[in-house]
């Protein structure tokens, strides 16, 4: 059943379009500035104006929305093929009237923070940038100039990794308010599969997870590095995400489980004691 779980990157490349244009529109509005100190200026008006806020408002409730509804169809198919189907249905049809609709709502205000923080990050580089030339001596009409060149790239960078990491972050957050609102207090951690996936990570391929006890997966490694303790899906980049443990008959057993701050191998006794 893991792969009806698997993100779906439509919504990751929308919302990464989305991002890119209000970028593409922030771009034109520099044309026929030479002097850097104002099209910071001019970065930062944007930034804080009501267009940007009704924009980024948009965005995130489009993005959000759309993760919710995929996500919606997902548990749905998953409720087929469970004997708890009748009964996850009819919570799935009064979700939004109890915490659900908290949740979501919180996740398009914490994403339409993200996005209109997009181009204050890039005003900040465009103010390290003139730093950094104003000591070598370089003209200002030269800075100009630069940062008109950079700043595609860094708009492109940034709104990659607010793609990739936000829309990850939020379906991890979504799945887990359905699944504390249904009793499923557990999911399986899974991963891409591929050679992009981190060596952290990839330790953590098919480990059953707690969501109330998230481990921190650099720690199984070897690396001294730490990220903290977080759930699949909720880390820069990443790419995993959580399959809620809603029938206990789909689990191959004994199986891998992250419990006591190591992963350990179990029955299904000894899991369901624990439970």
């Amino acid at each position: 059943m893991a792969d009806i779980w698997a993100p779906k990157r439509r919504i990751e490349r929308a919302y990464k379009r989305a991002l890119l244009a209000v970028m593409r529109k922030l771009a034109k509005l520099l044309a026929g500035l030479d002097n850097p100190f104002q099209i910071v200026k001019r970065i930062r008006a944007f930034a804080y104006s009501k267009e940007m806020d009704d924009y980024a408002l948009a965005t995130a409730s489009r993005m959000v929305t759309h993760l919710f509804t995929d996500a919606g169809r997902t548990w749905r198919q998953a409720a087929r093929r469970n004997s708890q189907g009748r009964l996850i249905n009819e919570a799935l049809r009064k979700e939004l009237q109890g915490s659900i609709n908290g949740a979501v709502r919180h996740q398009i205000e914490r994403n339409a923070t993200i996005i209109k923080s997009l181009p204050l990050d890039v005003s900040k580089l465009v103010t390290e940038h003139i730093l950094a030339e104003s000591m070598k001596g370089v003209r200002a009409i030269d800075i100009a100039e630069q940062i008109k060149e950079l700043f595609p790239e860094k708009s492109n960078a940034r709104a990659e990794l607010i793609a990739r990491t936000e829309t990850s972050k939020t379906s991890t957050a979504l799945t887990r308010a359905r699944s504390e609102n249904l009793g499923v207090g557990w999911y399986v951690w899974r991963t891409s599969e591929d050679s992009r996936v981190r060596d952290s990570h990839a330790l953590m391929n098919g480990v059953l997870v707690r969501w109330s006890d998230p481990p921190s997966p650099e720690q199984f490694d070897g690396e001294k590095r730490t990220y903290g303790h977080y759930h699949a899906g909720e880390i820069f980049y990443c790419r995993c995400y959580g399959e809620p443990v809603i029938d206990r008959d789909l689990i191959v057993w004994p199986a891998k489980v992250y419990y006591a701050g190591r992963i350990q191998r179990m029955t299904r006794k000894q899991f369901e004691s624990i439970m």
